[in-house]
């Protein structure tokens, strides 16, 4: 049985699975600018939390567990997996895929064809890039998307430039900017970035491995 808040707004051609929770003052199905309302499919699955104030416009596609904090905005035909959940105040643009069991952590900033791919885990304050020369005569015929891979770690404050590639199981340390594609397995950090050590060498002060087995 779906709880749905009185004041949320639920626009046509949008489809909830069941077992979803959506708080006060939400919006789900807005249509984007030079659409008309319904002319997109909206797509929620099973066992969502939607709270209070996010809008979700038409034309998503997220799968079963999703979650998101307050005040999410999420814009128009993006692709978003199972078990994501994204944290208050983040910004989500338009065709983006998130893949499955991503954490996005509060205030974070996801433009235009970033890819997400699974596991990968996205600090507080991070700000994606995609445009390199913002307001050009050309800037959006040659936006870049970034793509942060498996089990990546991004984090707080951290800022990415256009067209970088995260490799998987890589760290990003707080408040980098990144101006280089980051290694596979390695830890990387600093303005600009640089190679730090291995992710597997990273030990707790009682010399416990910090992260083990990643795939």
């Amino acid at each position: 049985m779906n709880k749905i808040a009185d004041t949320a707004k639920i626009l046509q051609n949008v489809n909830l699975g069941e077992n979803i929770t959506i708080e006060d003052y939400v919006i789900i199905g807005a249509p984007p600018a030079k659409r008309n309302e319904g002319e997109l499919k909206t797509v929620i699955g099973d066992n969502a939390i939607i709270r209070s104030h996010s809008v979700i416009y038409a034309g998503n596609i997220i799968g079963n567990n999703f979650q998101t904090g307050n005040n999410v905005n999420i814009r128009e035909e993006n692709t978003i997996g199972n078990n994501v959940s994204i944290g208050t105040k983040t910004v989500v643009e338009f065709k983006t895929k998130i893949e499955d069991n991503v954490r996005i952590h509060s205030q974070a900033f996801i433009p235009e064809y970033t890819i997400l791919k699974e596991g990968c885990w996205i600090g507080p304050n991070v700000v994606i890039t995609n445009a390199r020369y913002p307001k050009s005569l050309k800037a959006k015929e040659f936006l870049e998307g970034v793509v942060i891979e498996e089990n990546a770690k991004i984090g707080a404050n951290v800022t990415i430039l256009p067209g970088i590639t995260v490799g998987k199981n890589a760290l990003v340390g707080a408040g980098s900017v990144v101006t280089e594609n980051v290694l596979p397995d390695k830890v990387m950090a600093g303005n600009p970035i640089k190679i730090v050590k291995d992710v597997q060498s990273l030990e707790y002060p009682n010399g416990e491995k910090a992260y083990s087995g990643e795939k």
